[in-house]
């Protein structure tokens, strides 16, 4: 079976469980070739989360990740849940980075880790949800510090607040316009 590359951006919206809560998850799948740099850099801005895929079985791609954590924090929120993703784990005979490297440069960077393979889906969903579970708890974090310090829920925006409580919290707010998600670019 082989699986698609992201050819410039690919978008897809799903509903996951979170704590009890549905969570509206937008995924947008930028490429990670360097002749789409140019345009992914723009969907940082807003982004609550972001995973950093790396192929494990090509050390550039590994090498390359450093540079896209820095594109990464420089053109996004600083509050951003990173979580650094080493897939094609079914190539465990071709490894080229070892576990425990990339282990040690998540934590040294402040990321969550974890390795899968898109190809047999092994650990993909652990990876959704588990990013997922930390960009709820900062978004709700961030909401019930801006309600302890607006109690009239208003804000400076004008547009209110999210209450803790509430059925469904919205992580991203763009429209919802693009197409599928159709694979991982390693």
């Amino acid at each position: 079976m082989d699986s698609k590359a992201t050819i410039g951006v690919e978008f897809n919206t799903r509903n996951v469980e979170v704590q009890g809560q549905i969570i509206k998850a937008q995924i947008w799948d930028t490429a990670g070739q360097e002749r789409y740099r140019a345009i992914t850099s723009a969907y940082y801005r807003g982004a609550v989360g972001a995973l950093l895929v790396y192929d494990l079985a090509r050390r550039s791609s590994f090498e390359a990740a450093a540079r896209w954590l820095r594109e990464l924090r420089d053109h996004a929120d600083p509050d951003i849940v990173v979580s650094l993703i080493g897939n094609k784990s079914d190539l465990r005979h071709l490894r080229a980075v070892p576990t425990e490297e990339a282990r040690t440069f998540a934590s040294e960077h402040g990321l969550m880790f974890m390795e899968t393979s898109a190809l047999d889906s092994s650990n993909v969903e652990n990876a959704f949800k588990s990013i997922l579970g930390e960009i709820y708890a900062v978004v709700s974090n961030r909401e019930r510090t801006a309600a302890a310090q607006d109690p009239d829920g208003i804000g400076a925006s004008g547009k209110g607040s999210i209450a803790p409580g509430n059925e469904t919290v919205v992580i991203d707010d763009k429209p919802a316009s693009g197409q599928a998600s159709g694979g991982c670019a390693c």
